[in-house]
């Protein structure tokens, strides 16, 4: 039985994390924290062997899946299709923002995604369409291989939920951390999630003094 492996990532802190803005496809850069979580994680990365680095285009995603490939000497490549969930006005706002102007929304936001529709932006059943799409595309595109796919933290939820056949209306029972790994494997017929939500590799951070 032929297995694929693919390491789900989801990028390093940024200033708006730590602000709680909610980010979405606005580019925002890695902040210098991140930076260092995104270096530790290449070094650490629970992986003998990697084959080929899939990013997001937006540059947090892209910067971290940069030191991932550098460290397996393999290619990068980097699409849009791997784009955080697209929040439209709620982009650059925190969450007591988006309450206080949309209150109904507010309350769906986390009790209720599945019938969430943030203004001009996506649903939560819009996103899992594309990560599907795109992790079945890559799959098939790479079966027996070993894939490293650097994205968001609500995208990755929506894959792990497409994986996992779970309603999309629990997607935030999922954790994502910066920089955390999670092993999708596939045996040519179905997904199994090895593992979620790995951050292992940022105790070595403690320990250098970083």
């Amino acid at each position: 039985m032929t297995m694929t492996k693919i390491y789900l990532v989801r990028h390093g802190l940024t200033e708006w994390n730590i602000g709680g803005r909610f980010q979405g496809h606005s580019d925002v850069a890695l902040a210098q924290a991140g930076v260092k979580q995104a270096e530790c994680l290449a070094k650490h990365f629970p992986a003998e062997k990697i084959d080929v680095v899939y990013s997001s285009d937006l540059q947090r995603a892209a910067a971290t899946a940069g030191f991932i490939a550098e460290r397996f000497d393999c290619e990068l490549k980097e699409t849009e299709r791997l784009r955080e969930m697209n929040f439209g006005e709620w982009e650059g706002l925190t969450f007591d923002q988006i309450s206080a102007k949309w209150p109904e929304a507010g309350k769906q936001i986390f009790l209720a995604p599945d019938e969430l529709r943030p203004p001009g932006g996506e649903t939560f059943e819009d996103v899992e369409r594309r990560a599907s799409k795109e992790v079945e595309r890559i799959t098939a595109t790479h079966e027996g291989e070993c894939v490293v796919l650097v994205a968001h933290g609500a995208f990755l939820r929506t894959i792990l939920a497409y994986a996992l056949h779970m309603p999309l209306r629990y997607v935030w029972r999922i954790k994502q951390g910066n920089t955390a790994v999670s092993l999708l494997t596939h045996d040519g017929h179905h997904f199994t999630v090895d593992y979620m939500n790995n951050i292992a590799h940022l105790e070595h951070l403690a320990l250098d003094g970083n």
